[in-house]
Parts: structure tokens; C-alpha cells; sequence
């Protein structure tokens, strides 16, 4: 009988995933495993965490949830710990895998630790395939090879909405069969060296990690509320559950495929009539994309200090004063102290907010960017490797920006988005 590994990583999701599709199809017997690797939970060069403990509860949320869908289908989750390229290649000899089925990386430590995996297989002779699961659209699909992408959204926008199609989702499976697998158990808080958070009742985001709630968010958002009809209009909100989809942590940990979402747009548009809110929700799914095709191109690029330029004016060195003032909350300008202690007590903050206060870090503090970068890859629940280090190049004026500067002013930007002084009420 045919054994394989589905290798679970940011695709924590049976709809819509061509690796746990295929290994089924292909296969007598499939082993779903998730492993804890423990460098995504060390300091980096930085400083920080590299997962803090926000982003671990929903990651452990999320794994809780796709055991239970991978029991309806006969099936658990085996969790593992330990490096993956020393912890799957045993797996692969005790259940006698002849494949290991996982999803593509684009990013530089993962791409390394892919490899590695990859290579220390091949002495258990079994063989490592590799799918696109994250995007909306296949980089073989597009108008251009990956080295062409152009280097500006808005070309890569027009070009790719006109000439591209978005692909049908790949069916779930019905049943898997798998060996008689350990009974589902995660680590303990103790193990991961952090501390289970607390739920704090102002947050923006009081939703819980899984593809289950991820689908019923799409559902509330798009179906019950309608709220996608007005999201350009809110999507700049900055208290509250509704300003905007909320979509990006369950994006970001693969419980939700773009794809589903994009699916779900469309009907939605037929039902209800599309307008500029509706095709604005499509372009943010397109920026995803944009940013994982761009890390492809330049390749690790995207965590140098001058970015995707390679050069420019001098960028500042670290600062720790200035530094532990902005991630404390406690830089005296009310806007940015606000939306940085939301972050530190919630994993979440608004688009507006994120904007803002990495033009303040680069621009008005003059730190060196790519310690901010660090500090919401610790924090933020909705983590993306490629969104958050090409979002922040982007705004520090290294990344896909044709201006050297996006320098924001802190003072218009409160009194627009937060007039009546409300959400640093809250937070303050």
C-alpha cells in the first residue's frame, strides 16, 4: 500500500488544498502531520520572538480545528516537535512513506529549510512534491514570468486582472484513510517557552483561529451583514469587528485559500451586485499575491537594510530607547502609542494603524526598518512573511514604492481617521 505525508504548514485547511487533495487521490494511506518547529519560536537577529504569544494561540486554535475536520474524515492530525528536517525523514521511515506532500515556499528560511527536508528525504528514498496554495493566482498563470513582474502594483494590477483566471477550488476530501496515528496533543505553553495570553474585551478582533470560523466569517461578512458591500468606505475603521473583512490572520495561516474568498466574492456579486467596494476586496487579495511574487523575484532582498533598491540614503541603525519606546506604547504621540498598545494587548491592529506607525518608526524615530518588521512578526496574529517584510520596505521607501519616502503626518492622520479622539481613548 502507497503511504504519504501531508506536511501541514500555512495551508491549516481541507477546502481548496491541491497537497491534501492530491495525496489522497494518489495514495492508500495519508499521514496529516503539523510540526513544531522550534526556531519559529527563538529570538531573531533582532531581538524579538519570532512568534509571540498571540500568534501562538491562533496557530494553536487553528491546528485544534483541523484535527476535528480531519476526524470527520477518518483521519487526526499527528503533531510532531523538532527541527523538520531531522523529525520528517523518521516519520518517513517508520510508516514506510514513499512521499512527503507540502506546500511551495518563497521565502528565504523557508526555502532553506525545504531543502533541507528535501535532501535528508532522499536517503529515506522518499520523494518531496511541493504545491502553490497561498495566492489567488498561479505564478505559471500570469502574463509574465516571475523575473519580469513588474516592479510597481499598479502595472502588475492592470495586467494581471485582464489576462488571468482565477482557478476553480480543489474538492475536499471526503475520507482519508490513515495507520493507526497518536492521539492529537499539542505543546504545552511551558514547552513553547511563552505565556497563555489573556482576551482583552476591546479587541478588534475577538474571533478564534480555524478554518471553521474562517468560513463562517466569510459567510457573516459577505452574506448575513453585507458589510463587503461598503468595505472601501469602513475599511479604514479603527474600532471595532466590522470596519473591515478581518480575513488576513485566517489568510495568513492558510485556513481560508484566497481562492475560497475570491469564489465567494463572485457569487456574492451575482447576488447582490459587485461595486467599488466589492472589486476593492478583490485588489487586497491581489496585493497578497503581489508580495509573495515579489519575494520570489528578489528573494531575500526584501530582510536587507536597502531592500529591493540595493542602495539609497543612509538608513539609521538600531535604537533601543526609541525602539522600546514605540513597541511600549510610550513615544508621547497619542495616535501611534494607541495603535502599538492595542498590538501588545490583542495581536491585532487596523491597516490605518500599521501604516502609520511604521511611518512614524522609519521617518520620524529614524530607526532602522527592518526591527519594526521584526517587532510585528512577533505580534501580529495575521503574520505573512511576504506581506509584512514588502509592506514595511515598502513604506521605509526600499521596497515596490517608486517614491523614496511615504512619510505620514501623524497629527492629520488622527484627526481624519480618529476625529473625536475615540479609539486613543480606548487604548490609552
Amino acid at each position: 500500500m502507497k503511504t504519504a505525508i501531508v506536511w501541514f504548514k500555512t495551508d491549516l485547511r481541507i477546502h481548496d488544498n491541491e497537497t491534501l487533495a492530491r495525496a489522497v487521490t494518489e495514495n492508500d494511506l495519508v499521514i496529516p502531520c503539523y510540526c513544531f518547529d522550534p526556531r519559529h519560536f527563538q529570538y531573531s537577529s533582532f531581538g524579538f520572538k519570532k512568534t509571540g504569544n498571540y500568534r501562538a494561540r491562533f496557530l494553536m486554535e487553528s491546528l485544534e480545528d483541523l484535527n476535528r475536520q480531519l476526524a470527520k474524515l477518518g483521519s487526526l492530525l499527528l503533531i510532531v516537535s523538532g527541527k523538520p528536517e531531522a523529525v520528517l525523514p523518521l516519520l518517513a521511515r517508520q510508516y514506510k512513506a514513499e512521499r512527503l506532500y507540502t506546500k511551495k515556499e518563497v521565502a528565504y528560511e523557508e526555502l532553506e529549510v525545504c531543502a533541507a527536508v528535501e535532501k535528508a528525504l532522499w536517503k529515506e528514498h522518499c520523494a518531496m512534491e511541493v504545491f502553490s496554495t497561498s495566492t489567488l493566482y498561479l505564478a505559471s498563470d500570469l502574463p509574465f514570468t516571475i523575473k519580469a513582474i513588474p516592479d510597481v502594483f499598479t502595472t502588475f494590477r492592470k495586467k494581471a486582472e485582464k489576462e488571468t483566471v482565477v482557478r476553480n477550488l480543489f474538492p475536499a476530501p471526503l475520507r482519508i484513510s490513515s495507520p493507526g496515528l497518536p492521539v492529537f496533543r499539542l505543546p504545552s505553553w511551558e514547552d513553547l517557552d511563552l505565556e497563555e495570553p489573556g482576551r482583552d474585551s476591546r479587541t478588534a478582533f475577538p474571533f478564534k483561529g480555524g478554518e471553521t470560523q474562517a468560513l463562517k466569517r466569510v459567510n457573516d461578512y459577505f452574506h448575513e451583514s453585507k458589510r463587503v458591500s461598503v468595505y472601501k468606505e469602513t475599511r479604514n475603521g479603527l474600532i471595532g469587528s466590522d470596519y473591515s473583512s478581518k480575513l488576513s490572520p485566517w489568510l495568513a495561516l492558510g485556513c481560508i485559500s484566497a481562492r475560497k474568498i475570491y469564489h465567494e466574492l463572485k457569487k456574492y456579486e451575482v447576488e447582490n451586485g459587485g461595486n467599488d467596494s466589492t472589486y476593492w476586496l478583490y485588489v487586497e487579495l491581489l496585493w497578497r499575491d503581489y508580495f509573495r511574487f515579489m519575494m520570489k523575484k528578489h528573494h531575500n532582498a526584501y530582510f536587507m537594510k536597502f531592500g529591493i533598491k540595493g542602495a539609497g540614503a543612509a538608513i539609521p541603525g538600531p535604537d533601543p530607547e526609541r525602539l522600546e519606546k514605540w513597541s511600549s506604547g510610550k513615544t508621547g504621540v497619542e495616535f501611534i502609542d494607541a495603535n502599538m498598545m492595542e498590538l501588545a494587548h490583542t495581536g491585532f491592529m487596523s491597516n490605518r494603524g500599521r501604516q502609520n506607525v511604521a511611518s512614524f518608526f522609519c521617518n520620524d524615530l529614524k530607526v532602522d526598518w527592518r526591527y519594526g518588521a521584526a517587532y510585528f512578526e512577533e505580534h501580529l496574529i495575521d503574520y505573512d512573511v511576504c506581506s509584512n517584510w514588502g509592506n514595511w520596505a515598502y513604506l521605509a521607501g526600499v521596497g515596490n514604492d517608486k517614491r523614496e519616502e511615504r512619510h505620514f503626518n501623524i497629527e492629520n492622520q488622527a484627526a481624519t481617521y480618529d476625529p473625536t479622539g475615540e479609539f486613543r481613548k480606548l487604548w490609552l
